[in-house]
């Protein structure tokens, strides 16, 4: 495919290549990884991109793929056993993807050796504990090399919310290792922030930003970084959907491959099968892209892909909060037990006003649930599908809950992102393809067959 950048991807490139240490802030859907890559292929020199592992092992080398004038580059992944790490280290690649639990066993294995003077920290959120004297094992570890042993570090993520601010102190120092907000952590609070007491416990402190610190902190950011505003490159008017394309186990896809072979080769017969019973296969077969599949008195968990999708853009958010659509009630279990922040749409209008009065970062609503005149646009600008519904009705009514012509409606000038977990492969792209084109659901189904055995055509 060929890249034309936009005016903004063209900002992000030149910013990444005029400026040796930056902040890339930029919301999920805008296209920063590929402007990103672009940069690096321009810089001709050895990157290590650190990322959640989904994203190191997927996302990045299929971006790498994905674009014409990035294919020559050589991407090999530090993941999986000790010695399949320490064979990919060996590969003679152009870009070294790993995640961020493997980076203290990076930096301890390559030692004085660092070979990456080039680091991409995409989700840098991750690196907000970093502190000093304590602080978390990872940014630690990436800490021992940073200074001495790295010339050239960009930092990706969300354009950062106002209850995020102490968490800017980690990830700024790893561009100028404290020169703008403070020599530590304790001296960047002090400054910028004020300690509140919580509940009666005299060691638990929230720390809360003067009103005067957020355009202070910026002020002292702005040469090292770059703030993407979607609702000045796009029509407040309109969506900005983002399609999440997640590979799932290979042992997974085998229990899916089973199941809708099975279901082809009774649709392909027409006879031999009722609507009714397709639609039950068709629903194990989203059940399976979901994670988990109901069985008589419960339900098995069969990975978490779609839950690490779903961390990704909550950290990408980084504060601001999220509407998400589910399916199934395994779904809220899971999601609940992976965030214990979030809450369950309800009938009781005080969730609705706390999700508008932003007290609620996750809210998880049954599209069924988000008919007409509920009102949820105030409380956020963000919705994730972390599953499909075939009904089209249901799908268009929880955008329009957000969406963005609600937002203009209400007076907030700023898009609405709708992003997809999708599970490549399998029917969740089927049923894109039926809310896209509102063709007939068996037609779809024989007409990419592909979907439903978990194999491309």
């Amino acid at each position: 495919m060929k890249f034309t950048p936009r005016p903004y991807q063209k900002l992000i490139i030149d910013k990444i290549l005029s400026t040796p240490r930056c902040a890339i802030w930029a919301g999920m859907g805008l296209g920063k990884t590929v402007a990103t890559l672009t940069a690096i292929a321009k810089l001709k020199q050895k990157a290590l991109i650190i990322a959640p592992l989904r994203v190191a092992k997927t996302t990045w080398p299929s971006e790498v793929a994905k674009w014409d004038h990035l294919k020559h580059l050589r991407v090999s992944v530090i993941a999986g056993t000790p010695a399949w790490r320490r064979r990919a280290i060996g590969q003679d690649a152009d870009i070294y993807c790993v995640n961020y639990e493997n980076l203290p066993w990076l930096v301890d294995t390559l030692g004085a050796s660092w070979p990456y003077r080039l680091v991409i920290a995409d989700e840098a959120t991750r690196l907000k504990g970093f502190r000093l004297r304590q602080g978390s094992v990872r940014a630690k570890a990436l800490a021992k090399v940073s200074r001495r042993l790295i010339d050239r570090f960009v930092e990706l993520t969300g354009t950062p919310a106002p209850n995020g601010l102490v968490d800017l102190w980690g990830q700024a120092w790893f561009l100028d290792f404290g020169d703008r907000l403070g020599a530590s952590f304790r001296a960047y609070t002090m400054k910028y922030f004020t300690p509140e007491r919580v509940a009666n416990n005299a060691f638990a402190i929230r720390w809360i930003p003067h009103t005067w610190s957020a355009e202070a902190i910026r002020k002292a950011l702005s040469d090292v970084s770059m703030t993407i505003n979607a609702e000045d490159y796009f029509d407040v008017g309109q969506n900005i959907v983002n399609e999440i394309g997640i590979d799932l186990p290979s042992s997974v896809m085998k229990i899916y491959h089973d199941l809708g072979n099975e279901l082809y080769l009774e649709l392909a017969n027409g006879a031999e099968i009722t609507a009714a019973n397709a639609a039950v296969k068709v629903n194990k077969l989203l059940q399976i892209a979901s994670g988990a599949v109901y069985f008589e008195g419960g339900y098995e968990v069969l990975h978490r892909e779609k839950i690490e999708a779903l961390k990704s853009v909550v950290e990408e958010a980084n504060g601001a909060p999220v509407l998400c659509a589910y399916s199934y009630k395994h779904e809220v279990a899971r999601i609940l037990s992976a965030f214990p922040e979030a809450v369950v749409l309800d009938k009781n209008p005080q969730t609705v006003a706390r999700w508008n009065h932003g007290e609620i970062p996750l809210l998880l609503a049954h599209p069924a649930s988000c008919g007409h005149g509920l009102n949820l646009q105030d409380g956020g600008n963000i919705l994730v599908f972390f599953s499909l519904g075939w009904s089209l009705e249901q799908h268009d009514q929880i955008i329009e809950r957000i969406g963005a012509v609600r937002q203009q409606q209400s007076g907030n000038n700023r898009p609405a992102f709708i992003h997809y977990l999708i599970a490549n492969d399998t029917v969740d792209e089927a049923v894109r393809i039926r809310l896209k084109t509102k063709r007939n659901l068996q037609d779809v189904l024989l007409d990419r067959a592909d979907l439903l055995r978990g194999k491309r055509q």
